[in-house]
């Protein structure tokens, strides 16, 4: 491990909450490598799972709150312009940002929620969120229950690979292993999405 990652460790949950929030205003390590890891190393039995996953979950939903006040601040307009300006560099596509932003004006809080599954709009798209002003409570509790379905899945098969005896070199082979598993299975869900999630297309006046 690097050695901001061994210092903020070594602030027990604090420290993990913290990484988990700062996850969300950089992610790097993303998301689901982090949580893999902790669920690896950090969870010797069920009951610190249970610990990790409320620390993780409220790191992760304090960093949404964070960016949606970005977003009260900046408005649509300027948020708008801000992720078609920079928005490639973090891989968040306009097309996608707007195209969350017509699902967002049609269900707001399955918005939220879906959004917590796609990597990258998790990150960011809680700044459209409270560029259209959302209700700040129904966003909360819609990010606060997708990033607990989020966490725990990863923390849940990191925690079923505990084995590995903290073997570094073995534990990054299975983090790649399934990271790229699940992007595969990501792609596939896109390429299908319209089974599963409205198009995202115009709304219909």
């Amino acid at each position: 491990m690097t050695d901001p990652l061994s210092a903020m460790l070594g602030l027990g949950l604090f420290g993990i909450a913290c990484l988990a929030f700062t996850e969300k205003i950089l992610p790097a390590p993303p998301s689901h490598v982090l949580l893999l890891f902790l669920g690896m190393t950090r969870s010797p039995d069920l009951a610190t799972l249970c610990v990790l996953l409320a620390a993780t979950t409220f790191g992760s939903t304090t960093g949404c709150l964070f960016w949606y006040a970005m977003g009260l601040r900046l408005g649509p307009a300027r948020a708008d312009a801000l992720v078609g300006r920079f928005g490639r560099y973090i891989f968040l596509r306009h097309a996608t940002y707007a195209g969350f932003a017509r699902a967002y004006r049609r269900n707001h809080v399955r918005a939220s929620l879906v959004a917590q599954f796609v990597p990258t709009v998790r990150n960011y798209l809680p700044i459209l969120a409270g560029a259209l002003r959302l209700p700040v409570l129904p966003f909360a509790l819609a990010t606060l229950f997708g990033a607990t379905l989020w966490n725990t899945g990863f923390l849940i098969a990191g925690y079923s690979m505990r084995d590995s005896g903290h073997d570094l070199l073995v534990v990054a082979f299975r983090i790649i292993a399934i990271v790229v598993l699940l992007e595969m299975t990501a792609l596939l869900a896109l390429r299908y999405r319209r089974l599963w999630w409205p198009r995202l297309g115009p709304a219909r006046g």
